[in-house]
């Protein structure tokens, strides 16, 4: 299962700087999960997980499975913000938007 990245950047952000800016996005979020086969599948589930839970879910109403997902998803989009807003990122400062196939 592949997926689309698209990464919210400043207007003044040249097509080179987008490019290179999204490859490390995907660099650092296929590390964190472990293979570039897992971003699609674990996003799924994230995705999942907070249409039942809400965007901040207590811990202890979810599953086994379901927290360890969160926590998986969580620390691979914090290292993919990361390594490319740095580490002092603000809300403001870009985003992301992850497709998935149909």
């Amino acid at each position: 299962m592949t997926y689309s990245l698209r990464l919210y950047v400043s207007d003044d952000t040249t097509p080179e700087q987008r490019r290179a800016a999204e490859r490390l996005f995907r660099q650092a979020l296929e590390s964190a999960l472990g293979d570039a086969a897992l971003v699609a599948p674990v996003y799924a589930a994230y995705q999942g997980i907070v249409a039942q839970h809400g965007e901040t879910p207590d811990p202890e109403a979810l599953t086994t499975d379901e927290r360890m997902v969160l926590e998986h998803w969580q620390l691979a989009e914090s290292a993919a913000l990361q390594a490319v807003f740095g580490p002092h990122r603000h809300l403001d400062e870009g985003g992301y938007e992850i497709g998935l196939p149909a």
